[in-house]
């Protein structure tokens, strides 16, 4: 069967996409993500596929895990794993609406990640609606809480993806259409300033602002930026009263590196910065860490697989180490790749 004659519809393919958009889902509003996952789980029953639904911790949203109708269905096979929560809070589509102008589309979360979780299951409804069976049988898990390090689904997804063979995550890829095959490491902390409050209507020189020593760390920690290993500080919090000098204030930091050593080096700045002796205290606290993931030799040999089919298809299939989420690839290579691994036989990768 030709697989590149499918008759994928573009236009149908972002109707069905709209309503996932539409739908916002902040991490910290766990109601928010549930009606995102009751959507998905929709299009998933479409697919005949077996739903599971695992409440997560009190506060994030639940995971939804699916299992697609196969021969050999309970046989480690092939997990596509995304996440449907964004970083955009509800009221980003007054702002933000979903629209489309030439062969581009906008929308809060569109790009990380609903669009790949959408064009994954258009791409198992397109295999399915050939008649094809796939050789391994498929399975599809979406997570609540990857925008604030899965401290919720993460046991969940490694318990997971261990019984499959193979794990499809439909992130972002580059400008160039390259896989992403490989992330930098990154550590994430929790800052905190304590001054010494006075009202302000006295003298505010009296007292030790902590969101003036925030502001001053802030500064301090983003000068420690070096091509090895960068640092940025964001979601800064300070102060109740505007009339009384603040006596506490945090904030978030983050760290990333490309390899281990760099990071390990960022981290032990970073703490070395805790101060309990100044007039106005400062602490450091480390939080979600994540070592540095290269590709192994099953990585590479499934990649390098990829590269032969994509280069009979006429494109080129560049790899890349990225930091972060990257620019979104053309919904085609996206359906390509899925096509990839659901075809893929032992034979002709190692896990």
């Amino acid at each position: 069967m030709d697989f590149t004659r499918l008759p994928f519809d573009t236009d149908r393919m972002l109707e069905g996409l709209k309503p996932w958009i539409e739908c916002e889902s902040p991490t910290y509003d766990a109601t928010a993500v549930n009606r995102m996952m009751d959507l998905a789980s929709i299009d998933l029953a479409e697919l005949g596929a077996s739903l599971e639904r695992i409440p997560g911790q009190p506060g994030i949203g639940d995971s939804v895990r699916a299992t697609l109708p196969h021969p050999n269905q309970g046989q480690p096979g092939i997990l596509i794993a995304g996440h449907m929560d964004t970083v955009h809070p509800i009221g980003t589509l007054e702002a933000l609406p979903f629209h489309r102008k030439g062969n581009k589309c906008w929308g809060p979360g569109i790009q990380d990640m609903k669009g790949g979780n959408y064009l994954s299951l258009e791409a198992i409804r397109q295999i399915q609606q050939s008649g094809f069976t796939t050789p391994l049988p498929l399975t599809v898990l979406f997570t609540p809480d990857e925008e604030i390090g899965t401290p919720s689904a993460r046991g969940l997804i490694e318990a997971t993806a261990k019984a499959h063979k193979y794990v499809l995550v439909p992130e972002p890829a580059m400008n160039d259409g390259g896989v992403v095959w490989g992330r930098y490491a990154i550590a994430r902390y929790h800052l905190e300033t304590h001054g010494v409050p006075v009202h302000a209507g006295v003298d505010p020189r009296l007292g030790k602002s902590a969101v003036k020593e925030m502001a001053h760390r802030l500064i301090q920690i983003e000068d420690m930026t070096t091509d090895d290993c960068t640092f940025s500080v964001s979601v800064v919090s300070g102060g109740q009263w505007v009339n009384c000098v603040p006596s506490s204030c945090k904030a978030q930091a983050l760290s990333m590196a490309r390899n281990q050593q760099d990071l390990d080096k960022g981290v032990a700045a970073m703490m070395a910065l805790n101060d309990d002796e100044s007039d106005v205290k400062f602490s450091v606290r480390r939080g979600v860490t994540r070592p540095v993931w290269e590709p192994d030799n099953g990585t590479k040999a499934l990649y390098e697989h990829a590269v032969k089919l994509a280069k009979e298809l006429g494109q080129e299939l560049p790899s890349h180490m990225a930091g972060g989420d990257q620019m979104p690839t053309s919904p085609v290579l996206w359906v390509f790749l899925l096509w990839i691994h659901s075809v893929c036989r032992e034979r002709d990768c190692t896990h």
